[in-house]
């Protein structure tokens, strides 16, 4: 039951090249920055990586996207990254643009072992009926499109189908966690942390504070250990790691 790892680098050896992972965060709260320039160093490529959003340049996902080691991104929102958009653009990236509450519900559907289910979002736009640009030629042209996907009427209204999604790993970050993989999050950074790991069959937490089994309340967990598999604890320098997207002050 003590799923503890010494360190982020043993934690993600087996990251190959071409794996499926899933990771938490939103922008840059609660990412786990730890596990990713862990994988990074690892040097696997051509991943297939599922989170909301791919970070920005050189923090985050944007990391191994700077350094050619994604293949294909399944997300909802991605306009906040420079390379991330040339990548695209170029043909060198395949993206899976999806509604952000509709992969919410995948990654929880997938978790749950639900393979699919329908929803009303992307009715009448090519979400549904096909043709949305997953790659690009270097010319600029279209070479992967979305296909169509099934709709069904429900109490008078269309809905469309989508699918759950598993990934082989998940990586993510909590403020508590204990060594059997119960995990706590703070306020917004839990975001899509929780949905990813119940993602992953391999599910990596770092948490900034790791203490003993018994001493976090049950209902106060927000990922039972069940879905975790390994746990890292962090420095205090890396807990402390926590970027701001974009700093504002008011006038």
């Amino acid at each position: 039951m003590n799923k503890t790892v010494a360190s982020a680098q043993e934690a993600t050896a087996d990251i190959g090249d071409g794996a499926s992972v899933a990771v938490g965060g939103f922008g840059l709260s609660g990412v786990p920055e730890t596990l990713i320039r862990a994988l990074h160093l690892r040097g696997s490529s051509g991943l297939r990586i599922v989170s909301n959003n791919c970070g920005v340049d050189g923090r985050g996902l944007g990391l191994l996207l700077a350094g050619r080691r994604v293949a294909r991104v399944t997300a909802s929102y991605v306009g906040e990254n420079k390379e991330f958009a040339r990548q695209y653009l170029d043909g060198e990236l395949e993206v899976e643009l999806t509604p952000q509450g509709t992969l919410a519900e995948r990654l929880r559907a997938g978790g749950t072992g639900i393979p699919a289910f329908f929803t009303p979002a992307g009715v009448g736009t090519q979400v549904a009926e096909g043709g949305l640009p997953w790659r690009h030629a270097a010319d600029g042209t279209v070479t992967v499109a979305s296909p169509a996907k099934e709709v069904r009427e429900f109490d008078g209204r269309p809905h469309v189908l989508e699918s759950g999604i598993t990934t082989d790993f998940a990586l993510v970050r909590a403020a508590r966690g204990d060594r059997h993989g119960n995990l706590v999050f703070r306020r917004a950074a839990g975001n899509f942390n929780a949905l990813a790991a119940m993602a992953g069959r391999i599910t990596v937490a770092e948490v900034e504070e790791l203490v003993e089994p018994g001493l976090l309340r049950p209902e106060d967990i927000h990922v039972p250990g069940v879905f975790v598999q390994r746990v890292v604890a962090l420095t205090t320098e890396q807990a402390a790691d926590k970027h701001i997207e974009r700093r504002t002050v008011r006038g």
